[in-house]
């Protein structure tokens, strides 16, 4: 059994699917960062950096922060979704963890909650996103998903680009992500996980 402490984030969202798709039995915490519950002692005592998610895994007595650090190691444990090469997944999981969280983030912040107050950090992280789903873009039209078959990259990665609307791109203009993306959002275990803890939210579906 697994204890994951979490909210309704993407990075949140990494980890509720990837135990949907693993087919785990997990009960969830609600860790509502709008009213700073992650600064309570109790989950600092199991995340000192105070972001969810975290996993508690009873079974082996081990507690787990950071959400790659997370799939790694769910992947390791059931030894499943490591796509057709470990290196090559790990490679598009640190993309993820290196650049497309950080940097999408950062466009969340300035261009979705802060308009207007910054215009050269809105320019510079509107561009990089951009650039991002070009390199995303680029690589799905080569291989069906980022490590060749279904992996923990792409379960890293699918719920930064669910929040696609925020990110003020043209989704159309990248069809090999579109695809993939579509892909990813029709699968059980993803509709499952992504309403983590359960407020109702829906998968947000582009029109084309």
């Amino acid at each position: 059994m697994i204890d994951l402490y979490t909210w309704s984030t993407p990075n949140g969202r990494k980890v509720s699917i990837a135990l949907e798709e693993f087919g785990l039995p997990y009960t969830v915490h609600a860790v509502n960062i709008g009213k700073d519950e992650q600064f309570e002692p109790e989950f600092l005592a199991i995340s000192p950096n105070n972001k969810i998610p975290v996993i508690v895994d009873r079974d082996n007595n081990r507690s787990l922060m950071e959400s790659g650090a997370i799939l790694v190691y769910l992947a390791d444990t059931f030894d499943r979704f490591w796509g057709k090469d470990r290196y090559l997944t790990l490679e598009w999981l640190m993309l993820q963890m290196a650049s497309v969280g950080p940097m999408l983030g950062q466009t969340h912040h300035f261009l979705k909650f802060n308009p207007g107050k910054a215009p050269y950090a809105e320019k510079r992280y509107a561009a990089e996103t951009k650039r991002l789903y070009g390199v995303l873009n680029k690589r799905l039209g080569e291989t069906e998903y980022l490590a060749g078959s279904y992996s923990i990259a792409d379960m890293a990665t699918w719920p930064w680009i669910a929040r696609y609307e925020w990110h003020g791109i043209d989704f159309p203009s990248y069809p090999h992500l579109l695809r993939w993306y579509k892909a990813i959002a029709a699968r059980p275990a993803v509709q499952q996980g992504f309403d983590v803890p359960s407020t109702g939210a829906e998968i947000p579906l582009p029109a084309s």
